[in-house]
Protein backbone atom coordinates (compact mmCIF):
# COMPACT_ATOMS: atom_id res chain seq x y z
CA UNK A 1 0.00 0.00 0.00
CA UNK A 2 1.47 3.32 -0.97
CA UNK A 3 1.64 6.30 1.34
CA UNK A 4 -0.87 8.24 -0.74
CA UNK A 5 -3.44 5.45 -0.56
CA UNK A 6 -2.92 5.13 3.19
CA UNK A 7 -3.51 8.87 3.69
CA UNK A 8 -6.72 8.69 1.63
CA UNK A 9 -7.90 5.67 3.63
CA UNK A 10 -7.12 7.42 6.92
CA UNK A 11 -8.96 10.61 5.86
CA UNK A 12 -11.96 8.55 4.75
CA UNK A 13 -11.95 6.69 8.03
CA UNK A 14 -11.78 9.94 10.01
CA UNK A 15 -14.66 11.43 8.01
CA UNK A 16 -16.93 8.40 8.46
CA UNK A 17 -16.34 7.75 12.16
CA UNK A 18 -18.08 9.92 14.73
CA UNK A 19 -14.87 10.42 16.65
CA UNK A 20 -11.37 11.25 15.62
CA UNK A 21 -8.72 8.55 15.43
CA UNK A 22 -5.69 9.69 17.34
CA UNK A 23 -2.75 7.59 18.31
CA UNK A 24 -1.62 8.37 21.82
CA UNK A 25 1.28 6.96 23.80
CA UNK A 26 -0.36 6.33 27.17
CA UNK A 27 -2.69 3.49 26.07
CA UNK A 28 0.33 1.67 24.66
CA UNK A 29 2.22 2.24 27.90
CA UNK A 30 -0.74 0.92 29.91
CA UNK A 31 -0.98 -2.12 27.66
CA UNK A 32 2.73 -2.80 28.07
CA UNK A 33 2.49 -2.44 31.86
CA UNK A 34 -0.51 -4.77 31.93
CA UNK A 35 1.41 -7.36 29.91
CA UNK A 36 4.39 -7.06 32.25
CA UNK A 37 2.12 -7.50 35.27
CA UNK A 38 0.66 -10.65 33.72
CA UNK A 39 4.11 -12.04 32.98
CA UNK A 40 5.26 -11.28 36.51
CA UNK A 41 2.20 -12.95 38.00
CA UNK A 42 2.72 -16.04 35.86
CA UNK A 43 6.37 -16.23 36.85
CA UNK A 44 5.40 -16.01 40.54
CA UNK A 45 2.91 -18.85 40.09
CA UNK A 46 5.46 -20.99 38.25
CA UNK A 47 8.15 -20.33 40.85
CA UNK A 48 5.78 -21.19 43.69
CA UNK A 49 4.75 -24.42 41.97
CA UNK A 50 8.35 -25.44 41.30
CA UNK A 51 9.28 -24.66 44.92
CA UNK A 52 6.45 -26.85 46.22
CA UNK A 53 7.39 -29.71 43.91
CA UNK A 54 11.04 -29.53 44.93
CA UNK A 55 10.13 -29.32 48.63
CA UNK A 56 7.98 -32.44 48.30
CA UNK A 57 10.91 -34.21 46.62
CA UNK A 58 13.22 -33.06 49.42
CA UNK A 59 10.88 -34.47 52.05
CA UNK A 60 10.64 -37.78 50.20
CA UNK A 61 14.42 -38.03 49.95
CA UNK A 62 14.88 -37.17 53.64
CA UNK A 63 12.38 -39.88 54.57
CA UNK A 64 14.27 -42.36 52.40
CA UNK A 65 17.55 -41.30 54.03
CA UNK A 66 16.12 -41.87 57.51
CA UNK A 67 14.83 -45.28 56.48
CA UNK A 68 18.23 -46.26 55.06
CA UNK A 69 20.01 -45.06 58.20
CA UNK A 70 17.68 -47.18 60.34
CA UNK A 71 18.34 -50.20 58.13
CA UNK A 72 22.09 -49.56 58.29
CA UNK A 73 21.97 -49.46 62.11
CA UNK A 74 20.05 -52.75 62.17
CA UNK A 75 22.58 -54.34 59.83
CA UNK A 76 25.46 -53.20 62.06
CA UNK A 77 23.75 -54.76 65.09
CA UNK A 78 23.17 -57.97 63.17
CA UNK A 79 26.80 -58.04 62.03
CA UNK A 80 27.93 -57.57 65.63
CA UNK A 81 25.69 -60.42 66.76
CA UNK A 82 26.92 -62.79 64.05
CA UNK A 83 30.59 -62.05 64.60
CA UNK A 84 30.91 -62.56 68.36
CA UNK A 85 33.89 -64.71 69.35
CA UNK A 86 31.65 -67.20 71.19
CA UNK A 87 29.50 -67.78 68.08
CA UNK A 88 32.56 -68.18 65.84
CA UNK A 89 34.03 -70.71 68.26
CA UNK A 90 30.73 -72.60 68.40
CA UNK A 91 30.51 -72.80 64.58
CA UNK A 92 34.16 -73.85 64.33
CA UNK A 93 33.54 -76.64 66.82
CA UNK A 94 30.23 -77.89 65.40
CA UNK A 95 30.61 -77.50 61.63
CA UNK A 96 34.36 -77.68 61.10
CA UNK A 97 35.07 -80.03 64.00
CA UNK A 98 37.88 -77.83 65.22
CA UNK A 99 39.12 -77.99 68.80
CA UNK A 100 41.59 -76.28 71.05
CA UNK A 101 44.86 -78.26 70.96
CA UNK A 102 46.07 -80.06 74.08
CA UNK A 103 49.21 -78.89 75.81
CA UNK A 104 51.05 -81.97 74.55
CA UNK A 105 50.07 -81.19 70.93
CA UNK A 106 51.63 -77.73 70.97
CA UNK A 107 55.23 -77.46 69.74
CA UNK A 108 57.26 -74.33 70.25
CA UNK A 109 59.83 -73.61 67.58
CA UNK A 110 62.68 -71.39 68.60
CA UNK A 111 64.56 -69.35 66.02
Amino acid sequence: MSLERFERWLSTLQAEWPFQVRLRLWPLVLLALFALCLLTALSVVMTTHMTRVQFAELQRLEQEKNQLQTEWGQLLLEEGAWSTPARIEQIATERLEMRIPDVNDVEVIRP
